[in-house]
């Protein structure tokens, strides 16, 4: 008899065995498209020469010429790439050096041996240092985490320089484009009058104005606001025309109202929803998709209200994320694929960002998870860069979704169903499977276990390697539960698997 193997898209492994079964169970770099896994796209080096220092932030933006730009920040440089060549743009004056790894916020047992008294809490936040960015007009503004913002003209010969009147410490910035122009935000910051820095304190620039931060100059409409609730800011997003903003407990958010007095309204729209790290943060349209520091993933629509997300491969993600690592976390997008992707340093490879979650969030595959084993600090969308672009631990930067092989090396990808009862009346004797791949690059490994109970023994996998063009793949194993998985590794590699039909007859017949 012929059995088609049709299971619905994404990855389902936080279930047990029984309760899995019709499903991807498993996968590393292997994303759905249209209900079917295809493997993710490869990557190309965008320059030969790494950057310096570990880069957390990832910026591309056109200047009037049409020139595109990425500015890089690490824990030690802002860099820029233009035309192929790099620019080291750090500022010569008012920029520290900041870590490379995090250790929480300031309390007990949080600073470094022999910093502050014994048994006293630390007075200093101890983070990797992150980068928030802007583009203002041409102009690049770029603010590393609890400094202060930076400018920098277009001019690869000048270094950023501190922007004039800014705030001296500021937890994130951005840029909101309004209709009469832009204004720059500085999102948990020093208070104007008294100069103390406050961790819920919001001020913005006057419109049009990037210097100009006092509220009481004449004809300013830059203004503070403090939040409510305690806590702290973690950073913001532009949501359509509205200002997301969250701490590290609750989301609140910014409606242009244009009162002199008041332009900007901040109203709480959840609570016990906030952010794990500065960069967990991604909008895709008008829907904003985040981690929390409960290690739950969180959506929130305009005119809605945060709700999770349910991820039924959230258990590796929640137990292994390195400790005090989560100011590591990357949230990006992938347009071209309708998906976010979350990076995160997992414990079983160190302190690092390794491995990643991805999301579909439109289209056919709504719903739907996979997951994948790769190195990158920081992340960003294609867009006006012609493919996204990631960056490794060791300074190398990537064009992704591009090729179909690891800059020429090859990489590993997956994918594996859950045990499963083929025919819940007959035990089974698989002879053989009619694969259904299309694209196909490189062999593909075909590999079959089989058991007759979900606590049994597994027999030994039966393993086979199929070129582009195979008819058929011999297997022979016989049971009840079934469990197949697809992988690949070459340079270059991949497929898109269609509906694979297992040859199978009752147990006992030939």
């Amino acid at each position: 008899m012929k059995i088609p193997l049709e299971l619905p898209p994404g990855l389902n492994g936080d279930d047990t065995t029984f309760s899995g079964s019709g499903r991807w169970a498993d996968g590393s770099n292997v994303r759905f498209r249209l209900g079917r896994p295809e493997t993710i796209g490869g990557w190309e080096r965008l320059m030969s020469a790494p950057l310096t220092g570990v880069c957390r932030g990832v910026f591309p933006w056109t200047d009037n010429a049409g020139v595109l730009n990425i500015g890089f920040g690490t824990h030690s440089k802002l860099q820029l790439w233009r035309g192929g060549a790099m620019f080291d743009i750090t500022p010569a004056s008012g920029f520290a050096v900041g870590s490379i790894d995090g250790a929480g916020s300031a309390g007990y047992g949080t600073g470094g041996y022999g910093v502050g008294g014994y048994g006293l809490p630390s007075v200093s936040d101890y983070f990797p240092l992150t980068w928030s960015f802007g583009a203002w007009g041409q102009q690049l503004l770029a603010s590393p985490r609890n400094q202060t913002i930076f400018a920098w003209t277009n001019d690869t010969a000048q270094p950023a320089q501190a922007l004039a009147n800014a705030p001296a410490n500021v937890t994130h910035m951005l840029v909101a484009p309004l209709s009469g122009g832009y204004q720059v935000f500085a999102l948990g910051c020093n208070e104007e009058v008294s100069g103390v820095f406050n961790p819920l304190c919001i001020r913005h620039s006057s419109i049009r104005n990037d210097t100009q931060w006092s509220t009481s100059a004449s004809g300013s409409t830059a203004r503070e606001y403090v939040l409510t609730g305690g806590g702290r800011i973690v950073a913001g997003r532009m949501c359509g025309p509205c200002l997301l903003v969250w701490t590290g407990d609750a989301l609140f958010l910014g409606t242009f109202v244009g009162a002199l007095n008041q332009p900007w309204r901040f109203d709480r729209v959840g609570r016990n929803c906030g952010l794990i790290g500065p960069n967990a943060a991604v909008v895709v349209g008008q829907t904003a998709c985040w981690v929390s520091p409960d290690r739950q993933f969180y959506s929130y629509g305009l005119g809605g209200q945060a709700e999770p997300i349910p991820c039924p491969i959230r258990r590796d993600f929640a137990e292994e994320l390195a400790a005090s690592q989560g100011d590591k976390v990357m949230a990006s997008s992938n347009a071209e694929f309708s998906e976010v992707r979350f990076d995160y340093p997992d414990r079983r490879d160190g302190y690092e960002n390794s491995r990643f979650l991805a999301l579909a969030v439109s289209g056919p595959d709504a719903g739907a998870w996979h997951r994948g084993i790769m190195a990158r600090t920081a992340f960003v969308d294609a867009g006006p860069s012609a493919y996204p672009i990631g960056a490794a631990y060791d300074g190398s930067v990537f064009l992704h979704e591009k090729g179909r092989s690891a800059d020429g090396a090859s990489f590993a990808w997956f994918i594996e169903t859950a045990d499963s009862y083929l025919d819940p009346e007959n035990t089974l004797l698989i002879r053989g499977l009619w694969p259904d791949f299309k694209d196909q690059i490189g062999p593909v490994t075909v590999a079959l276990k089989a058991r007759f109970h979900p606590q049994d023994t597994e027999q030994p996998d039966l393993v086979v390697a199929m070129a582009p063009g195979d008819a058929k793949a011999d297997l022979l194993a016989s049971g009840r539960l079934f469990r197949l998985r697809f992988s690949g590794e070459s340079a270059p590699t991949g497929c898109r698997l269609g509906k694979p039909t297992f040859d199978a007859v009752p147990a006992g017949q030939s």
